[in-house]
């Protein structure tokens, strides 16, 4: 089921890029953008993790903590958010159980070939738990504004 404006943000704990457990409830009362992408330093996903990273003092003045969340192991995390100096967490969901409570775990093609993947996607989620705004296929480059952007239209 796609998740809408007004619904509660799936609960979740996942380990971070330093192995550390990480949940959404650490969060309430702030707000966050939870960001799915397919695959640690590929280059869409690089391009999404740099420009969130290039988008941190904005999204920080907005109140707003950054969550990554691919299948990637922890140590790909790892390597990944220090190959880009990334600022803000990367979780592992490697039986993309998150992934599925957010309905970003789909059917996908690639040369006539089927698989299931990640839907690049992000939902803003306000102080209360429950999603600002949902992004399903989000362009890379379009992360942050468009969280910024939500933000503005409150």
């Amino acid at each position: 089921m796609t998740l809408e404006k007004g619904n509660a943000a799936p609960a979740f704990t996942l380990a971070d890029h330093d192995g550390k457990n990480v949940s959404l409830a650490d969060f309430a009362g702030k707000k966050v953008l939870v960001y799915f992408y397919p695959k640690a330093d590929t280059p869409g996903c690089t391009a999404q993790a740099c420009s969130l990273r290039d988008f941190w003092g904005e999204l920080k003045q907005a109140g707003v903590t950054v969550l990554g969340i691919s299948p990637d192991s922890v140590a790909n995390q790892k390597a990944f958010a220090d190959k880009y100096e990334l600022n803000f967490a990367l979780l592992s969901d490697p039986d993309h159980a998150v992934a599925e409570a957010y309905d970003v775990w789909a059917e996908k093609s690639m040369y006539g070939k089927k698989y299931f993947g990640i839907l690049r996607s992000s939902f803003l989620i306000g102080e209360d738990g429950r999603i600002i705004q949902a992004w399903y296929k989000v362009e890379p480059a379009e992360t942050a504004p468009k969280a910024l952007s939500a933000l503005g239209d409150r």
